[in-house]
């Protein structure tokens, strides 16, 4: 026969698990959905980093092109602040559909010129560098016009 206080200890640690259990459950529960919520507030996060980035570069964009039509204008040969990338500029002549002559007649350089530009042989001159910046605004149509304007002349 079994002993009492065994009996009465094995049923006392029985209630206590389940006791445990039942508000265990309730607390995972509670874990599951806010790290779900977590995740998601992760991911609106980034979303929103990416789209800071985007607006930055879109602010710096705007802020390059006036300085670059300026110096078009005043026909400034030196100092322009502008930056340049092989690559940009072969993506903004892929972009605008262009050849490498029609880009360069845009510049008012040779075609030759551009694919020099394009491979990082060379580096375009401070005019050219500022009419290469002042393209990179423009879309398809705007080029065809000032590409008919130039060939025009």
């Amino acid at each position: 026969m079994p002993n009492i206080a065994t009996v009465f200890k094995a049923e006392i640690t029985r209630l206590a698990r389940k006791e445990v259990r039942e508000n265990s459950d309730s607390l995972k529960k509670t874990v599951a959905t806010q790290r779900t919520e977590i995740a998601s507030l992760k991911r609106r996060l980034q979303e929103l980093e990416r789209e800071v980035k985007r607006v930055a570069k879109g602010q710096n964009a705007i802020s390059v092109r006036p300085r670059a039509t300026a110096s078009i204008e005043s026909g400034e040969s030196s100092g322009t602040g502008l930056r340049f990338r092989a690559k940009g500029m072969a993506a903004n002549r892929k972009r605008l559909g262009l050849s490498a002559a029609d880009f360069g007649l845009l510049v008012g350089a040779t075609g030759q010129s551009v694919y020099a530009w394009e491979s990082g042989k060379a580096k375009p001159k401070p005019e050219a560098l500022a009419a290469i910046a002042s393209l990179r605004g423009i879309g398809k149509l705007e080029a065809e016009t000032k590409l008919a304007a130039a060939k025009a002349q």
